[in-house]
């Protein structure tokens, strides 16, 4: 460890990807820790001023200092401290690089000061394997000697007969990440940015009386490109099942596939009750993504025969979450949104509150199916049932996933031991 980072606290960073790099920006505007520590594991081009570039460039938010400063800023602000050791500083703040290892056990957080890494390389995500397997897995950051390892995805379990291990827990800031514990979870999940997105949706819901008897639910996010697409037509890997994502993204819509709502039970296991059912649909947008949520409702009616549950019903459910408990993680929103009104928006999901619509049914109770369930019933029984849409808004790298991602970290840093 240099003296320049030494009795600092600093946080590891696990690639330089999209996640990876927007967590560092995150970093560098809330300045929770002194400085961080960023292995790429590998050169990047040909000179230590190519990655600085890396860090300092965006296609999508633009360049970091008007990204933190405003369109009028257009100053450089790295410098290199010291070359050899990879050592920059950004207006104060210390960025080391490290390019020599890419297996997590051998990069040796230890011996630089970092305690707790956020693995954002998307490589790493079962916490069941073992850090010393061949490429390397999530525990090697603990063998490496980082006290706590973040992962920027959900956990996947390959071998399906094992269990989730006691030292590993997956949560959604402000949603479970106070079930938390730092001193024995030491592999943390922070879900996906469907996932986050998503369970602050649902949650108001279910912490409501009258909308919390859920029938059953679906969901598809109208989802922005990721790097796991092809700019153009290409050849499946070997063993790919998934023949769209090799589909050209700059010209397709694309239906896919999403664990959101695997996920989901985790953060929230009252789900597993309902029957949720979750897709994905690519589009050719580089951030930003929708989620639309058709929840069916066990409903009442009112005593002028009106159904409890609608529009007005939801849109004060969310309101009152968004200044309560979501305060600053869930907006409800009255004006019509388009996607580029909510890049970089700080919050987990944008509730679009104009398209919210409901209607509501009965259906009529077969008598003789009842009985044979040891129900009696009358003729004519029915049940209003109510079917609600509701549309989400968030912006899946920097605003919302990024934001929330950052938040628990620093979170966690306050509670580690």
């Amino acid at each position: 460890m240099s003296n320049a980072t030494k009795d600092k606290n600093l946080l590891g960073i696990n690639g330089l990807g999209r996640i990876g790099k927007l967590t560092l920006w995150y970093q560098i505007l809330h300045r929770h820790f002194d400085g961080v520590v960023i292995n790429v594991g590998r050169e990047v081009g040909s000179s230590l001023d190519h990655i600085i570039q890396v860090m300092e460039s965006d296609s999508t938010y633009g360049g970091l200092s008007r990204f933190l400063y405003g369109a009028g800023d257009s100053r450089r602000r790295f410098e290199v401290v010291n070359g050899e050791e990879g050592l920059l500083s950004y207006d104060g703040f210390l960025i080391r690089v490290l390019r020599s290892h890419r297996d997590p056990a051998r990069i040796g957080w230890k011996q630089h000061g970092v305690r707790m890494v956020v693995d954002c390389t998307g490589k790493f995500t079962d916490p069941t394997a073992s850090g010393r397997q061949n490429g390397g897995g999530l525990r090697g950051h603990l063998e490496s000697g980082a006290g706590l390892a973040v992962l920027s995805a959900p956990f996947k379990i390959k071998d399906k007969t094992k269990k989730m291990p006691d030292d590993s827990f997956m949560t959604v800031f402000g949603i479970n990440h106070l079930e938390s514990d730092p001193g024995r979870h030491r592999l943390i999940s922070a879900a996906s940015c469907t996932t986050t997105a998503l369970a602050h949706m649902i949650y108001p819901l279910l912490q409501n009386e009258e909308t919390a008897q859920i029938l059953t639910a679906s969901m598809s996010t109208v989802h922005a490109a990721t790097n796991s697409q092809q700019v153009l037509d290409a050849v499946p890997k070997t063993g790919a099942s998934d023949l769209r994502k090799n589909r050209s993204v700059l010209n397709n819509i694309i239906l896919s596939t999403t664990g959101a709502a695997r996920a989901l039970e985790q953060i929230i296991p009252q789900i597993g009750e309902i029957g949720f059912m979750a897709d994905s649909v690519r589009i050719p947008t580089n951030t930003v993504s929708l989620i639309i949520l058709n929840v069916t409702f066990s409903s009442r009616m009112n005593k002028k025969g009106e159904a409890v549950i609608n529009k007005s019903f939801l849109d004060d459910v969310y309101e009152q979450a968004g200044r309560g408990p979501q305060k600053d993680l869930l907006l409800f929103s009255r004006k019509q949104n388009v996607s580029a009104d909510m890049m970089g928006f700080p919050a987990a999901v944008v509730i679009e509150g104009h398209e919210t619509h409901t209607r509501t049914g009965l259906i009529s109770l077969p008598e003789a199916a009842m009985e044979s369930l040891g129900v009696k019933i009358g003729k004519g029984v029915q049940l209003p049932v109510t079917h609600a849409k509701i549309f989400g808004w968030y912006d899946n790298e920097y605003g919302s996933y990024v934001t929330s991602l950052g938040r628990l970290i620093h979170y966690l840093d306050k509670n580690l031991t």
